[in-house]
């Protein structure tokens, strides 16, 4: 995952908050002091996904269950990278018959593939708070490579003492390329769902503690 740093506001009083250009954000102790590991927070984290029905709406749903880690490296964003366990039985559009379905063998086939996976293999700051991220996304056994466009939130302390980073992006990818092929041609023409799924992170981590 690529480092996010935010030039939030002038130091002088009043002034109005500008962006810094990208050499005086690589030499800003703030980016140094981000760097380290951390966890992805899933209470208030989403990574879900919308896909057409019918050619005439959109079906929205998500994952409820899953981990992630983090390592970013301020000195070298580049360098930053990212990991992704999704535990596919824990699907949920909001209907329990159309759950199952997406968990059957037609779709997502949960018991012989529980997990979905993604691996980052490449980062980078596209400019200002966008970010770039490239990985390898395993999907019933199949491994193909996914490139997640970012935006970044921010950093804070919370209450509780813990150091976050927040951000959210996106992707779409087709479905048939990592197997889900299932369809039902319609009698007026198209099919019942969309090859196409755009994929949608809202994340937020947690940095650890340092060791003793």
């Amino acid at each position: 995952m690529a480092l996010f740093h935010r030039k939030r506001t002038a130091d002088t009083p009043g002034a109005a908050a500008t962006t810094a250009p990208a050499a005086v954000l690589d030499a800003d102790p703030g980016l140094a002091a981000l760097t380290g590991d951390y966890t992805i927070d899933p209470a208030h984290s989403s990574i879900g996904f919308t896909v057409r029905h019918a050619m005439v709406t959109n079906v929205h749903g998500a994952f409820g269950d899953f981990e992630g880690a983090l390592r970013l490296d301020g000195t070298d964003p580049s360098r930053s990278t990212a990991s992704l366990d999704v535990k596919i039985a824990s699907v949920d559009t909001g209907i329990a018959d159309r759950d199952g379905h997406l968990r059957s063998a037609d779709f997502f086939d949960a018991e012989s593939f529980p997990l979905m996976t993604f691996r980052s293999t490449a980062a980078e700051r596209v400019a200002g708070d966008r970010y770039r991220i490239t990985g390898d996304l395993t999907l019933r056994d199949v491994t193909k490579p996914l490139t997640i466009d970012l935006e970044f939130h921010g950093s804070a302390t919370d209450v509780y003492g813990a150091e976050r980073v927040g951000f959210e992006g996106g992707a779409e990818i087709l479905r048939s390329d990592w197997g889900l092929t299932w369809n039902a041609a319609l009698e007026t023409g198209g099919v019942m769902v969309s090859d196409k799924v755009k994929l949608v992170f809202d994340i937020s981590a947690v940095k650890a503690a340092p060791q003793s």
